[in-house]
């Protein structure tokens, strides 16, 4: 689409808090050459982009301001200093009410089967149109409005009360595979499959051909061609062996349910501390800003199993005083002005799906701290197809990310397990990797410019070149700061064509040790797929327990005849066996090539294929086990997630110890029931893997289940880093892993951070206290 827009000049704001005299001052007194320098950097910083056909500026975001202040009532409360500029909270986007997902959770259904409510989605790809259609599922229980990035008014709106369900892409350049299921009242009775080869221009004839069912049917599907959205893919299916398996697993039992608090109420948060001078500065910028509770405790944590335990029991310290919306980086260069003219604490935030408390308000800051929610920097600002990059906002989210460059043909490729609602700012300031990055790479790969405001003033290359030799990456100080330098406000991403063919596959091995060793010898081949994530036994059990019900006796059958295979034929253990996930991205041709080297490798550590419907339920599963844990606290069991990175021949050795030192700590505790322990390889290197950990216990009969919790996790930690483990692989340090930081990098290397603290942010303006 080669749209290019001017981007906003690195010299159109200035912000110092060094104390040698004010922003304004030192801008206007920079000398001749100073200011060549400013000109030809905000001249350098778009020459990628072609001729600009449409100009977005720093103006142009005034101008939205200003338009939408025209037509603004003025309003007496102080929550909001214009009625209408408040922008769509972020709340009503994800649905989350500070407790939970309104649309999207697991519940006891009316059989006594666990089933997962909410909306999903489904792409529908096909050659000729790349973009391809979705199908929206919509149940009973949910919100009638749309979801994030959702455009109801796009296309046709023709609804089939009918369930699709997507094979992998496995069409040539006319042709659309599908299969679908007609979903009568009643069940999976009358359901009937039906698979057929579709040319572009019979789309239309193949939707008549959908049975329209009955009004009262469970669930409405609405076809929108053109449209991408998020997919659960176990949305309104029923889990027959999930209650088994949780009840056998962890001692759960249905009628000894813990019960939360219902709802905020704001006589129990703190009240909101703010500078009467600084609110009158603040109106003076037309920025969007609020002082309500619902709004300040959203943005106060992030979705550590700490931070949700408090949230449930209404147990708030301290949160955020006033929340702000920044529409650009002009935008956030008059927040960071004002913070430091008035010594406040700016605490950014993106999607709030950080796993390291780095949301988390200081007890004992006693300055007034501001949210600095980015959520309406969300714009594309160009795309430039000849050197394949997007230049972007912070703020938007991955999947609005991706569903705005697939429109055009293209993507990133960087799907990490947020990407429903994590930001391009969030990636880059917790250095985060996706599961294809085998392909794509990781965060520090894709990224070619950063611009940053900090309050010593703002951090950008003046060049957009994909290399350079300058002395250290000053987008390696950046990435991984986890707000304590500045806020990252554009980056310039690299982007690829969306590939041609996708294919998932899934391999079961005699046991875990034999999997890791085949792992190992893909990567050392580097023939690695776009994403290959082994599971211990534990977790392969605990993914089958979550398999939906079948849709027919045949299919029954099929299942049990391979498991018979597998067992009896080829005598795996069914206690002792692991199973990986493949998914194959690329050229056709390229792909069943690089799929039969893959097949080959495995079947010298005694692999066996295992089908593509395995590995694309594991590839998906991984969106919806977070909303687990929701169901997991209604029935006393504390669950959460932790990463690590290791040497190829410290695996084994360090999952094993681990999970042992998980059953240990909460046996000598006190817990009554054995823990859930469990791994899996979820990222290969040349010289090593990323690993995954799983554990939760139920706390029934314990009297502090949060202190138990963390202690066990921190002996976790603690295994890790005596294994050979890293400190994090992607999840970030915040302030839940930081005592270990020093160890893990050196005192040399942690007083280099500390300077570059003092130096960027001598007065501790982002003073969410993380790494340090």
């Amino acid at each position: 689409m080669a749209e290019a827009a001017a981007a906003s000049g690195a010299g159109a704001g200035s912000v110092s808090c060094s104390g040698s005299g004010s922003a304004a001052d030192r801008f206007r007194n920079r000398d001749p050459e100073q200011e060549r320098a400013g000109r030809r950097l905000r001249v350098l910083s778009g020459h990628l982009r072609g001729r600009p056909r449409e100009a977005v500026s720093t103006n142009e975001c005034k101008a939205r301001r200003a338009a939408s202040a025209a037509t603004a009532a003025p309003t007496a409360t102080p929550a909001a200093h214009e009625s209408g500029t408040i922008p769509k909270k972020r709340q009503e986007i994800m649905k989350w009410n500070g407790w939970g997902y309104n649309d999207s959770k697991f519940f006891f259904n009316k059989k006594g089967q666990i089933e997962l409510s909410g909306k999903s989605t489904l792409k529908i790809l096909f050659r000729g149109q790349p973009h391809g259609g979705v199908v929206k599922f919509m149940h009973s229980t949910s919100v009638a409005h749309g979801f994030a990035g959702l455009d109801p008014g796009c296309g046709p709106s023709t609804t089939h009360q009918a369930m699709l369900r997507q094979r992998p892409p496995q069409h040539n350049q006319m042709d659309l595979q599908l299969e679908y299921r007609a979903m009568y009242l009643g069940g999976a009775l009358g359901r009937r499959r039906r698979r057929r080869r579709q040319k572009k221009d019979d789309w239309q004839q193949m939707l008549a051909q959908v049975p329209i069912l009955k009004k009262r049917q469970k669930q409405v599907v609405q076809l929108f061609p053109g449209l991408h959205c998020f997919w659960y893919p176990l949305s309104g299916m029923s889990l027959p062996t999930f209650k088994e398996w949780i009840q056998n697993t962890l001692g759960v039992r249905v009628e000894h349910k813990s019960t939360s608090k219902a709802s905020l109420n704001p006589s129990d948060t703190p009240p909101s501390i703010v500078n009467e001078d600084f609110l009158h500065d603040l109106k003076e910028t037309n920025i969007s800003y609020s002082q309500e509770a619902d709004d300040r405790v959203f943005r106060a944590h992030g979705h550590c199993l700490h931070e949700i335990f408090l949230l449930r029991e209404g147990m708030f310290q301290r949160i955020p005083d006033i929340v702000l919306w920044p529409t650009c980086h002009d935008d956030v260069v008059k927040i960071v002005n004002l913070a430091c003219k008035y010594n406040l604490c700016i605490i950014p935030i993106g999607g709030g799906t950080s796993v390291s408390y780095a949301l988390m308000c200081p007890a004992d800051e006693t300055r007034t701290i501001i949210s600095l929610d980015t959520s309406q920097m969300n714009r594309i600002l160009w795309v430039d197809e000849n050197n394949l990059t997007v230049h972007v906002e912070a703020g938007i989210t991955g999947q609005e990310l991706e569903r705005q460059l697939k429109e055009s043909g293209y993507c990133t490729g960087h799907e990490p397990d947020s990407l429903e609602f994590s930001t391009v700012g969030g990636w880059v300031s917790t250095r985060a990797s996706g599961m294809k990055k085998n392909i794509y790479g990781n965060i520090e790969d894709l990224v070619v410019h950063i611009k940053m405001v900090t309050p010593r003033g703002i951090i950008e290359k003046s060049c957009q070149g994909p290399r350079m030799s300058t002395g250290p990456d000053i987008h390696h100080f950046i990435m991984g700061s986890e707000g304590t330098l500045g806020v990252v406000t554009e980056a310039t991403i690299k982007i690829r064509p969306i590939p041609e063919y996708q294919k998932y596959g899934s391999v079961a091995f005699p046991n875990f040790e034999q999997g890791v060793a085949c792992l190992r010898e893909i990567a050392k081949q580097r023939c690695a797929p776009a994403s290959i994530r082994l599971m211990d036994n534990q977790q392969f059990q605990f993914g089958h327990a979550l398999k939906p019900q079948v849709s027919s006796i045949f299919t029954s059958f099929l299942d049990g005849l391979k498991k018979f295979y597998i067992t009896k034929f080829k005598g795996f253990d069914p206690n002792q066996l692991s199973v990986a996930t493949l998914l194959f991205e690329g050229d056709r041709e390229k792909v069943l090539q690089h799929e039969k080297q893959v097949y080959d490798i495995a079947a010298k550590f005694g692999g066996l294929a295992a089908g593509e419907d395995n590995g694309q339920r594991g590839y998906l599963l991984t969106y919806v086990i977070a909303y687990l844990r929701d169901l997991g606290l209604e029935y006393y069991v504390l669950g959460e997630s932790f990463e690590t990175s290791a040497p190829w021949d410290r695996v084994v050795d360090l999952c094993r110890n681990v999970k042992e030192r998980i059953t240990r700590e909460c046996k000598e505790k006190g817990v009554q029931f054995a823990p859930l322990s469990t791994c899996r390889v979820t990222q290969t290197y040349d010289a090593g893997a990323c690993v995954y950990f799983y554990f939760a216990f139920n706390y029934r009969g314990i009297s502090d289940p949060l202190t138990v919790f963390e202690q066990t996790e921190a002996a976790a930690r603690e295994e890790i880093l005596a294994n050979g483990g890293s400190l994090s692989h992607h999840h970030g340090v915040g302030k839940l892993r930081k005592q270990w930081l020093k160890e893990s990098i050196s005192d040399v290397g942690f007083g280099m951070l500390k300077s570059v603290k003092e130096y960027v942010d001598p007065n501790n303006i982002f003073g969410s206290r993380n790494l340090l």
